[in-house]
């Protein structure tokens, strides 16, 4: 397979980090030292559905497809208002697609997981043209009230389609579970024979141990996906990881030993999106012409689970 069109869309209002210190003991300098975020987009009176349509879209439209194209609709999101239908239902109905669609719940790393379910897709011989949206609001999971999680998160929502082709030269997939690392709860609805205390937290999140498994499985796993497609790292354009932390991602770019150039950023005015994190990082690359034909892209993303995952493309 391979990617024919991209989009992107972030909700309007944007929070600074002086915007936070005026109700949180932080500051723009604590912030920006820890995690090279300056601002990020918030939903305030958004749909994150809309947003997740208005990226699929833009992406349709690049790949000069209309809804009816699409054979299969895969939607990565971690959480919504909605309990069911899934929000790939909720974004169909809204785009008028009548094809099969799953959702996925991998956390950051979820476009990737997307590819490769893609791909296994293609490689049956059931679809033609595959659209993914990767459409998250981590900002409504995060107390704010702790500087140590809220400052991180932005919402946004991005898209690619995918038709025939050959393009993707390898993916990785890698769980480490431990589910106490990064995590939510939410109380369900009770019923008369429930007998154990349930409660609701906001996300929590073991910093050192989250770090230490992104820079290490991204390293790792970077070395493993490159090795499978046969590339060696001078050979790559542009590394598209997952914006989490800028002090993970130059971790990252010590390990691998490659030209910071070669890593684009945007976490500085986006934070971390969650799955929309790589989607968003490629369609603001693709649509300021920063690839060529031919050009090698190495993906990697890390997150809640805990989960990784690596892929390499030729655009």
């Amino acid at each position: 397979m391979r990617i024919i069109g991209t989009g992107s869309a972030l909700p309007k209002k944007v929070v600074t980090n002086d915007m936070l210190a005026e109700f949180m003991d932080t500051s723009d300098e604590w912030i920006t030292t820890r995690t090279g975020i300056k601002s990020r987009h918030v939903i305030s009176d958004e749909n994150i559905e809309d947003l997740g349509a208005k990226a699929s879209r833009k992406a349709l439209d690049m790949a000069g497809m209309k809804p009816r194209d699409i054979d299969f609709f895969i939607c990565s999101n971690v959480v919504t208002e909605y309990m069911t239908p899934g929000l790939s239902s909720v974004i169909g109905e809204l785009l008028g697609l009548t094809c099969p669609m799953i959702d996925i719940n991998c956390a950051c790393p979820g476009f990737i997981f997307s590819l490769d379910i893609a791909e296994s897709y293609y490689k049956a011989g059931k679809v033609k043209n595959v659209l993914i949206a990767c459409v998250e609001e981590p900002t409504r999971m995060a107390s704010w009230n702790d500087r140590s999680t809220c400052v991180l998160f932005g919402d946004g929502a991005g898209s690619v389609v995918l038709t025939a082709g050959d393009n993707i030269m390898a993916t990785r997939l890698h769980a480490e579970p431990a589910a106490d690392k990064i995590w939510q709860k939410r109380k369900l609805v009770s019923t008369p024979f429930i007998t154990k205390e349930e409660t609701e937290f906001p996300l929590q999140m073991k910093g050192r141990d989250v770090f230490k498994f992104a820079v290490n499985a991204c390293c790792h796993g970077m070395d493993e996906v490159l090795a499978q497609a046969g590339i060696s790292k001078d050979k790559v354009a542009y590394y598209m990881v997952h914006q989490a932390n800028q002090r993970i991602i130059d971790a990252i770019i010590n390990y691998m030993g490659e030209p910071a150039s070669k890593f684009p950023v945007n976490i500085t005015d986006h934070g971390n999106t969650s799955s929309a994190s790589c989607p968003i990082l490629l369609d603001e690359c693709n649509r300021k012409g920063a690839f060529k034909k031919g050009d090698i892209l190495a993906f990697s993303a890390f997150g809640a689970g805990l989960l990784s995952a690596e892929a390499v493309i030729e655009w």
